[in-house]
């Protein structure tokens, strides 16, 4: 049976521990994870990528210093390039503007930190097989 295909992942948190359990955790249930500790270096990667550097799945902190997740969300969104790509909001903040916020910016669904890896790699699939649906087709 042939493998199935990697889920590729770029995580945007200022946290490095939370990047790092994405490293370790996500990539061993078929994720290659790409991961910016600075969002602005985020948004520079996605102004500059190659279609086949575009992710399936984006996870986005909230609270990030310079530039927010929500401000970050919105800039992907305009992108044609990633504008399609399934967004996951993870963030400490748990109250219903900022989830309100997220979901409106872009987000498709929206976890709390401390959050169960495996309910994170349930939503992982999900966003990844709405992406490769919505993908631009190679020309």
């Amino acid at each position: 049976m042939e493998q199935e295909k990697p889920i590729r992942v770029v995580a945007v948190d200022d946290d490095e521990a939370i990047l790092e359990i994405y490293e370790t955790g996500l990539a061993s249930d078929n994720c290659e994870v790409k991961t910016f500790s600075n969002p602005k270096k985020a948004r520079e990667f996605f102004a500059n990528a190659r279609p086949e550097e575009i992710p399936d799945v984006i996870l986005m902190d909230i609270m990030m210093p310079g530039v927010d997740g929500i401000s970050l969300m919105g800039d992907i969104r305009t992108m044609s390039a990633s504008a399609h790509v399934p967004i996951l909001a993870v963030s400490g903040l748990n109250d219903a503007a900022t989830l309100n916020d997220a979901l409106l910016f872009g987000a498709m669904d929206y976890l709390v930190k401390p959050f169960d890896l495996e309910t994170l790699l349930a939503k992982i699939r999900k966003a990844a097989e709405i992406s490769r649906k919505r993908a631009p087709k190679p020309a």
